[in-house]
C-alpha cells in the first residue's frame, strides 16, 4: 500500500460533494492532511476502485450516508512541504457532485464530526480556500434543482 506521508508518487483523492436542501455534509478531519479542519467526506482512491466507488464507500464510512455519485466537480492539486522542501503529502483531489440518499450523519472511522451545513454557515466552519471554492461550485450547481 502507498503511504500518505511522504509517498513515492501522487496520490489520488475523492471526495463526495453530497448537497441537500441547500445544505452540504460536512466531516472535520481527524488525520493529516487537514486535521480539524472541515471538509467534504472522501478519501484516497483503493486498487480497482472507481471514482463514483471511492465516493460512495468513503462517504458510507464517515458520515453513514448513502449517496449516488454523479459528474465531476472539480480537479486539484494538494502539495504540502515540510521546512527541508520535501514533499510530505502529494494528491490528486477529485470531487464529485453527488445526490444524498438516506442515513443520518454520524461520524466514523477518520471523522471527528459529521454534519449539514447550510450555505450561509459556512463562516463558522474552518476550512481550507479551495475546500469553500468546492462547495461553492456545489452549492451554485444545484441551487435550481
Amino acid at each position: 500500500m502507498m503511504k500518505r506521508e511522504y509517498p513515492e508518487q501522487p496520490l489520488v483523492g475523492v471526495g463526495a460533494v453530497v448537497v441537500k436542501n441547500g445544505a452540504v455534509l460536512l466531516v472535520q478531519r481527524g488525520h493529516d492532511p487537514g486535521r480539524g479542519h472541515w471538509a467534504m467526506p472522501g478519501g484516497r482512491l483503493q486498487l480497482g476502485e472507481t471514482l463514483a466507488q471511492a465516493a460512495r464507500r468513503e462517504a458510507l464510512e464517515e458520515t453513514g450516508i448513502e449517496i449516488e455519485p454523479g459528474e465531476v466537480l472539480y480537479v486539484s492539486d494538494l502539495i504540502q512541504r515540510d521546512d527541508a522542501g520535501r514533499v510530505r503529502y502529494h494528491y490528486v483531489l477529485v470531487d464529485l457532485l453527488a445526490r444524498y440518499v438516506s442515513g443520518e450523519p454520524r461520524a466514523g472511522s477518520d471523522a471527528l464530526d459529521v454534519r449539514w451545513v447550510n450555505a450561509g454557515d459556512l463562516d463558522a466552519y474552518p476550512m481550507p480556500a479551495r475546500t469553500r471554492h468546492v462547495l461553492e461550485l456545489a452549492l451554485h450547481a444545484t441551487r435550481n434543482t
